[in-house]
């Protein structure tokens, strides 16, 4: 028996694709094989690239025939359609139906190879073997004097990790931003217990988040030197490596966070909710009992 999953997304969805499918497999003593490409072959809109080599992760790749090549688009097509007139725990083809968590998903034993696709955002997937996929998520540091030096700099402060993301142009008012005011008030909120912090902006428009935060030049550092998707692992690493966190609507600060040990870390995410757009936020099971929703 396999699980295969189909990897797609940035790299926050496809660590929670990897999370879920590992531990189905792991529930059901089956083989876990990655489909690393059809996820990525078609995606002309934001051209993102597979990207789980860079953490422990000991599953194998699938072959082509794995994937279901040749024709794989419209084989995977007809596995869909079939398997939605059965139950959802006999499927062979499990897709995600909807963003809240899914419970029957843990419910499921296999009995043949079973492909599951979706992002599947919520720790309620894999957190009763949390310490495995903690082991299996354990990134591949970069090597590089700037990335040492920055995680030097972290190590060595009360280091608070700031994620501002722009889904949308940052003066848009469409609602896909997170709100300008929620990050000044999770300061706020930080600085009330933790007033030595230094804070860390990761952005991918570091000059506009910045513009944003109502913290003096000494308090904060903007870490902007990672450029393109190639290098978003070096930014989830140095991120990982700070204390506590103002994370974005945002699946990559939302992993961020989830991976840092500090023990008594807090954890800061925007109350909004967003159903439809260029993003989903807010829906059951993604935030953990713990996050302080603001």
């Amino acid at each position: 028996m396999k699980v295969i999953p189909r990897i797609l997304g940035g790299l926050g969805n496809q660590l929670f694709s990897y999370c879920a499918a590992r531990r189905l497999a792991l529930a059901n003593n089956a083989e876990l094989v990655l489909d690393n490409v059809s996820g990525f072959r078609y995606d002309l809109e934001y051209q993102q690239k597979y990207q789980l080599d860079h953490f422990h992760i000991q599953a194998r790749c699938a072959t082509a025939a794995e994937r279901l090549e040749p024709f794989s688009r419209i084989r995977r097509y007809i596995k869909r359609r079939v398997s939605r007139k059965s139950s959802f725990e006999e499927r062979h083809y499990i897709q995600q139906e909807s963003n809240d968590f899914e419970p029957r998903l843990l419910q499921v034993k296999l009995s043949n190879t079973v492909y599951l696709e979706g992002y599947w955002q919520s720790e309620g997937y894999f957190k009763d073997i949390e310490p495995i996929i903690r082991s299996d998520l354990k990134i591949i540091s970069p090597n590089d004097s700037v990335n040492l030096c920055m995680a030097a700099q972290i190590q060595n402060c009360v280091a608070v990790a700031v994620h501002v993301r722009f889904f949308d142009a940052p003066t848009s008012l469409s609602g896909n931003n997170a709100p300008h005011e929620y990050y000044n008030k999770a300061i706020s909120m930080i600085e009330a217990f933790v007033p030595n912090a230094h804070y860390f902006l990761f952005s991918d428009n570091p000059t506009a988040a910045r513009a944003l935060i109502a913290l003096p030049d000494t308090k904060i550092t903007l870490v902007a030197h990672n450029r393109g998707d190639a290098n978003a692992y070096a930014d989830l690493w140095l991120m990982s490596l700070c204390k506590h966190f103002i994370i974005a609507n945002s699946t990559f600060s939302w992993w961020g966070a989830w991976l840092a040990e500090h023990e008594n870390k807090k954890i800061f995410a925007p109350s909004l909710q967003i159903r439809e757009g260029k993003t989903a936020w807010g829906f059951n099971g993604l935030l953990p009992a713990s996050w302080i929703k603001v």
